[in-house]
């Protein structure tokens, strides 16, 4: 039988790839939902593509077009955030692929874990912000979360070589973005244009903007600290960037076990929608020589230093990874609108997460909360606050 997948996101870098893998193998998967924010268009064609049972719009502008696409589809149609958490609810599924960029993603994962669904998981603020939740609800349900990001698939595939206990060290890599090596004269006048050229991969706005501050990499941290249950102290970042070597996990033995590829998404995309297979695909063998040397460097903390308040807020713990979450999804946005220079973007998180007052995080209720609180204090920031 084809394994039956939900989409949320699928009009977006991972989710428009993760449907190019479905189509390279006919008749191995059934599409049954299907979700974007606001990008109808190229929902539409999926949907034709692909009739799916159920299509879900979240931006309330896009409503009429929705209906438009439901109707000549035939698909049921969900509107807004909560449409996110019905697809998951009303309709049968063997994977939930969660591709949806910010805060969005929360509540429909959740949902997804709780009913009992393997999760195929692209969206950082899920464990960043609720990651103590959903991995108490994974083992509660006794379901699967699949990383799909590059580096935690690296990591997943590591572990195959030994358990959890027996890791020293997890290291994570980083391209470094495309102004690694610049200093903070140069960083003052980056541009919207020069920050979304990213030198290795191909990505959203928001997540290539996020690979630029390294702050990608700060929730990529957060991330494997409660995906893999590594204290954050045993999870280091190191720049590499031919982007081969995806990541690596040293064992307590001294064994060092790293995963390369090509850099491309459609990769870690097919391992896990295939999980535990392994498939043959279009893709040829790396070539070393041609690809010729690796290299390794330490991260700029100093100007670049989001990745340092991503490991504070994981060491503060509670209601900070929701702050620290919050404010830059706001402070990216801005530099996005061109409203503040790229430089402003760890000024405004240092600013919230000094300013906040943290909560233990216990419950949903709590981290909405703080990122509501965070998101207000990110959206008034103004220079010299």
């Amino acid at each position: 039988m084809p394994k039956r997948v939900i989409i949320l996101g699928s009009t977006g870098s991972i989710g428009t790839k993760t449907l190019q893998v479905i189509e390279d193998f006919p008749g191995a998967f059934e599409v049954v939902a299907l979700s974007t924010n606001s990008q109808t268009g190229l929902l539409a064609e999926q949907a034709k593509r692909h009739r799916p049972r159920a299509i879900c719009v979240c931006a309330e502008e896009k409503a009429n077009e929705a209906r438009h696409i439901a109707a000549t589809t035939g698909a049921a149609l969900h509107l807004g955030a909560q449409g996110l958490v019905e697809l998951v609810e009303r309709y049968e599924a063997d994977l939930v692929v969660v591709a949806t960029v910010g805060f969005v993603g929360l509540l429909p994962t959740i949902r997804a874990i709780e009913l009992g669904r393997n999760i195929a998981l692209a969206n950082k603020e899920v464990l960043v912000t609720a990651g103590h939740l959903a991995m108490a609800a994974v083992q509660q349900r006794g379901v699967a979360i699949l990383p799909v990001d590059s580096e935690h698939n690296a990591i997943f595939q590591c572990l195959a070589c030994g358990g959890r206990e027996a890791v020293r060290r997890i290291v994570l890599t980083a391209s470094g973005g495309p102004f690694r090596g610049a200093k903070r004269e140069r960083l003052l006048a980056i541009t919207r244009k020069e920050a979304l050229r990213h030198p290795t991969w191909s990505m959203g706005p928001k997540i290539t903007i996020d690979s630029a501050t390294l702050m990608n990499k700060g929730f990529e941290v957060i991330e494997a600290h409660h995906l893999f249950g590594v204290p954050v102290e045993r999870i280091e970042v190191v720049i590499h960037p031919q982007s081969t070597i995806h990541s690596m996990v040293e064992f307590v033995d001294g064994s060092i076990i790293a995963q390369l590829g090509v850099t491309d998404m459609y990769l870690p995309i097919q391992n896990v929608l295939f999980y535990p297979e392994r498939i043959a695909n279009k893709f040829p063998s790396l070539d070393f020589v041609n690809l010729g040397r690796l290299t390794f460097e330490a991260p700029d903390l100093v100007n670049f230093p989001c990745l340092a308040y991503a490991y504070e807020a994981a060491r503060l713990g509670g209601t900070y990874p929701t702050v620290l979450n919050a404010a830059n999804e706001i402070a990216v946005a801005r530099f996005l609108r061109e409203e503040i220079p790229f430089i402003a973007i760890p000024e405004i998180i240092r600013d919230a997460l000094d300013a906040h007052e943290g909560l233990p995080a216990k419950t949903l209720e709590e981290i909405m909360a703080a990122d509501r609180w965070a998101r207000d204090r990110a959206r008034e920031w103004k220079p010299g606050r």
